[in-house]
């Protein structure tokens, strides 16, 4: 499967750092060498890469490991293709523009049984299921809110609302920024940290590069980083269970909920129904 990494800050920063450890695994230290694309939010604008070279060889790739954009919000993607051939229109993260701002979205799974209705207003230019998806997401957001930008909190109730029914369809972990936040669903596996004062060193687990963040951060600086797998070997990462939609905003958890009964909340609820037949 693919994988998955986003950056949520309260002040503009770079990704360099964590896109070092997050390329390997794009053909050098795993196995998702079907292309690869990272995209940065500057103000309303995007700055995107894609390439559908493994990252890991990439030179647009190394480029980017080492060109500091500086951005509050961004979503990386690295491809192990399970739908669509190998392609450039294929590559993660996709992009659209809805009430003047630009959304961004890249997917790690497959929803083989999904297969949305969908009305010209957003429509796919590959042929993967995740772009497919996105573009669903978004048709059911402007036919909600029509043209009234919904507020941040609405935007989360929906996508959790869109999200529930799929959830146990299929592998649908996902990332999706409008610039302003960004939204991360666990269907299988992702994690995330949060990075704030004090600042300590951080070690890449996929690189032997060590980063002292108090030699590059100021004490006010927050940001989060949500990655597939964790990035680095010496932080402790949380574990976003399964089945969980979350929102980060100015590099913080700002609202979550489940998309799918928990495993405690099942197994209780097994046992209640046992009780009440006995």
């Amino acid at each position: 499967m693919c994988q998955l990494l986003g950056m949520n800050c309260n002040v503009p920063t770079d990704i360099c750092f964590s896109f070092t450890g997050f390329r390997a695994r794009g053909g050098a230290t795993d196995i998702h060498s079907d292309g690869w694309g990272i995209a940065f939010f500057e103000g309303k604008g995007v700055r995107m890469f894609l390439d559908p070279e493994p990252s890991a060889e990439s030179k647009v790739s190394e480029l980017v490991r080492s060109y500091p954009i500086h951005s509050l919000n961004v979503i990386a993607h690295i491809r192990k293709s399970t739908v669509g051939r190998t392609s450039l229109e294929n590559t993660h993260p996709f992009i659209r523009e809805m009430w003047g701002q630009n959304w961004i979205f890249a997917h790690n799974g497959h929803l083989p049984e999904f297969q949305p209705e969908l009305d010209g207003s957003f429509a796919p230019v590959g042929t993967t299921d995740s772009e497919r998806i996105f573009c669903w997401f978004l048709q059911n957001l402007k036919q909600r809110f029509g043209n009234n930008p919904p507020t941040r909190d609405e935007i989360f109730q929906t996508l959790h609302d869109l999200t529930m029914p799929l959830a146990g369809t299929g592998i649908f972990n996902y990332l999706l920024s409008n610039g302003d936040c960004l939204l991360a669903h666990s269907s299988t596996e992702l994690s995330y940290i949060v990075r704030c004062a004090p600042f300590a060193q951080a070690h890449l687990t996929d690189e032997d590069v060590t980063i002292d963040f108090s030699e590059v951060t100021t004490p006010r600086d927050r940001v989060a980083v949500i990655a597939t797998q964790p990035l680095t070997d010496n932080e402790e990462w949380t574990t976003m269970r399964p089945g969980s939609l979350w929102l980060f905003h100015d590099g913080e958890v700002a609202n979550k909920a489940d998309t799918a009964p928990s495993p405690i909340k099942s197994l209780a609820g097994h046992q209640a129904s046992r009780l009440a037949a006995s």
